[in-house]
């Protein structure tokens, strides 16, 4: 498979943008991500970093939408799945205004990617693209052997994402269920909330269950229609 044909089969999610990044507790750093992509030659590496479960890949491909929204080419590769593809398969990526990569952390320790993504960095930079990656950690944090590339990341814009309260994970889970159509109380985000894992991944699959169920409910939750669906 070529690099082109990976890239025509990316498809952006919908609901990944900034204007629905809901939750108090990274609302800032997706400003200031919304605002560094207006400028992309001001900052030729952005950085997001945080935990798997604090929207690291929904702000990926908010860039990419945002950068689709002003007319420029945007692309955005999930490193785990190029992987088996080997480094070649970054080659090309530069064609792009934008070049979006997640979970670059995969390959930290790995000489041969590593180099591959350091030269992608300097392809980029030279024709005034925009590189954006997620990360798990800080770059120093992170096992980098290529201190070039280590050196690169850890002076671009760092977007540092914190967990989720709580309260923010109940603001997510009631916007996106009215992005659906569907009508949440308050009272029927806190049962779910009670009983439903803690990490805002998992929650949000318990709202696609409900989702599914929710016709013969006529799209209103309520806390014994989701007692019945979810065996609570």
């Amino acid at each position: 498979m070529t690099t082109s044909q990976m890239v025509l089969g990316v498809k952006l999610r919908d609901d990944a943008r900034f204007d629905n990044f809901h939750g108090d507790r990274n609302r800032d750093a997706a400003l200031r991500l919304e605002a560094v992509c207006t400028q992309p030659a001001g900052a030729p590496v952005v950085v997001i970093c945080g935990d798997s479960d604090t929207g690291k890949s929904h702000l990926l491909q908010a860039v990419c939408h945002f950068a689709e929204q002003r007319g420029q080419s945007a692309v955005c590769i999930s490193i785990g799945e190029l992987m088996p593809f080997g480094p070649e398969a970054l080659v090309g990526l530069e064609g792009h205004d934008v070049v979006c990569l997640d979970d670059l952390d995969l390959i930290a320790g790995d000489a041969h990617w590593e180099e591959a993504v350091f030269h992608l960095y300097n392809r980029i930079l030279d024709r005034r693209g925009l590189l954006t990656v997620t990360l798990s950690e800080v770059p120093a944090a992170l096992p980098f052997g290529l201190a070039d590339l280590g050196s690169r990341l850890a002076h671009g814009l760092l977007v540092q994402l914190g967990v989720y309260r709580d309260e923010d994970r109940s603001r997510i889970l009631m916007a996106r269920a009215e992005q659906r159509g569907l009508v949440m109380s308050d009272d029927v985000a806190g049962f779910i909330m009670r009983r439903a894992p803690r990490r805002l991944g998992q929650l949000l699959g318990i709202l696609d269950t409900l989702d599914e169920n929710s016709l013969q409910a006529q799209r209103r939750l309520t806390i014994p229609f989701v007692k019945s669906v979810m065996g609570w």
